[in-house]
């Protein structure tokens, strides 16, 4: 199949500003635990740094009317509260020769329902896994992968998942279009 490049969509590295990227001091996880106390401030420039995660601290400062180290203080704070988890980029699959998306989704057999941590985690290694979704219901993963052409996700899905025995079905659908936006329900709350 050739040499796959790495995808890496973490731009990672520096918050608006200039200050290095750093971790959150929200749990073990880095994640808040329940719903944060965010004023109005907080919301736009959550809801900036989602449209534009590369925008300049003095820019975000005079967008939400407040001093550059102000800003910079509430983004440091939002990142240290664990709302900010990452700053990422979003990259043209087509840029690197992935021409094609889809989505898999997979069921685990009954009997092996012990190993999907490890079938997780082999997947998320895939260079051609962009989202790794583990859900309830009737499926146990949705992977969105970016492929080459057919044959790529076709070799995909054989070497990775049918020939898997712990892996009892898989069904494929091609992605005609993406979209990524700041949902409906975030927008609601910002």
């Amino acid at each position: 199949m050739g040499d796959l490049p790495q995808i890496s969509e973490a731009a990672g590295g520096r918050t608006p500003g200039g200050a290095p990227d750093g971790g959150s001091s929200a749990g073990a996880s880095g994640v808040p635990s329940g719903p944060m106390a965010l004023d109005a401030i907080d919301r736009q420039i959550i809801a900036l740094l989602h449209e534009n995660a590369r925008i300049p601290n003095v820019d975000l400062a005079r967008a939400v009317g407040v001093s550059p180290s102000t800003c910079l203080a509430r983004v440091r704070s939002l990142r240290e509260r664990g709302v900010i988890t990452r700053y990422t980029a979003e990259i043209n699959p087509l840029a690197l020769g992935f021409t094609l998306q889809a989505l898999v989704s997979v069921r685990i057999r009954p009997g092996a329902r012990h190993l999907m941590e490890q079938i997780s985690d082999e997947l998320r290694t895939q260079p051609e896994v962009a989202q790794l979704f583990f859900l309830g219901g009737s499926e146990d993963f949705l992977i969105h992968v970016r492929v080459r052409d057919s044959e790529h996700v076709r070799q995909f899905v054989l070497k990775n998942l049918s020939a898997n025995p712990a892996v009892a079905l898989t069904e494929t659908n091609l992605v005609f279009e993406h979209h990524t936006a700041l949902s409906a329900g975030l927008r609601t709350v910002l």
